[in-house]
């Protein structure tokens, strides 16, 4: 088991944490939000939280010209933050632990290819990556930008239009990407009978959902068929397979076990934990923010 801490970021920053809310900047902004896990006291004094220029209760109080979206940056990759209705802002941070593995990897495999799509072979093999419950689709922009062709699936027609945006604002629209809302389970499906392969899955399903057309998620009951879909999906020599998860009673050990179901058998490793960012204040308390599972190919 083990603990992942994003800390290389320079557009994110956990101040703070308390009383059931979290204190972050974005960029040039602070947002005070709710995180229902945090029962502990904050370490700063509430006149450093009242510092906040966007505070959620029910929905959000914006002072100091604070605007409702913006640009951040990680790395190489450019997105909106954008104040959604539900406290979210379209980037979960604790991720850049994955982007930074994605990266790394798939740079590692086309570092010797030419990226050009007239150059065949060459261009045929360049790593094929999936994104599942691709949200805003960050870890799609990694994947592009690392010179991998991308499927991005998300249900919702906004987090679609979202990642339509954070394209733009990378620079990468001539970048080998597809974007499709759909129910996952049927897309995978799909791909199945299609007999199309992925050398690398990425998958943050939530633990309730409805698909497009009122398909029903269930993380209990399609997380399992959803993982033997996406071991037809794989490629003979995969990269990676990466999955999240949030608010779930599943602790990370589940998501190892199924992953040992379904991977276990392929050539490498698989390790699962926590996500989680560490707080930039005095204390410097980790604030655990989700749950992982990852298969990797084996090194050497």
């Amino acid at each position: 088991m083990k603990v992942l801490i994003a800390e290389n970021w320079e557009d994110y920053e956990l101040i703070d944490s308390g009383d059931g809310r979290r204190l972050e900047r974005f960029g040039g902004y602070l947002l005070s939000r709710p995180d229902p896990q945090i029962i502990w006291k904050p370490s700063l004094p509430k006149v450093e939280w009242e510092k906040a220029t966007a505070a959620f209760e029910q929905s959000w109080k914006l002072t100091n010209n604070q605007p409702e979206k913006w640009l951040c940056k990680y790395q190489n990759i450019s997105f909106w933050v954008k104040l959604s209705p539900f406290k979210h802002t379209g980037v979960f941070p604790e991720q850049a632990v994955h982007w930074e593995f994605i990266h790394s990897v798939i740079l590692n495999k086309v570092k010797n290819l030419v990226l050009d799509p007239s150059a065949s072979p060459q261009y045929d093999s360049l790593p094929n990556v999936l994104n599942l419950f691709a949200y805003t689709g960050i870890a799609s922009l990694v994947s592009a930008k690392a010179g991998a062709k991308v499927t991005h699936v998300d249900a919702s027609y906004p987090a679609i239009g979202w990642f339509q945006e954070n394209i733009k604002a990378s620079g990468l629209e001539s970048a080998q990407i597809r974007w499709i809302e759909d129910d996952v389970l049927k897309f995978c499906e799909r791909e199945v009978k299609r007999g199309v392969k992925y050398d690398g899955i990425i998958m943050d399903p939530p633990v309730y959902g409805h698909g497009p057309k009122g398909e029903t998620w269930d993380f209990n009951k399609s997380f399992p068929k959803l993982l033997a879909l996406c071991q037809s999906l794989l490629t003979d020599k995969p990269l990676f397979v990466i999955a999240n998860a949030y608010a779930i009673s599943s602790s990370a050990i589940t998501l190892e076990n199924v992953f040992k179901d379904y991977f276990g058998d392929l050539e490498g490793d698989i390790e699962s934990g926590e996500l989680a960012l560490k707080e930039s204040g005095p204390s410097e308390r980790i604030l655990s923010t989700g749950i992982f599972a990852r298969w990797s190919e084996a090194k050497g």
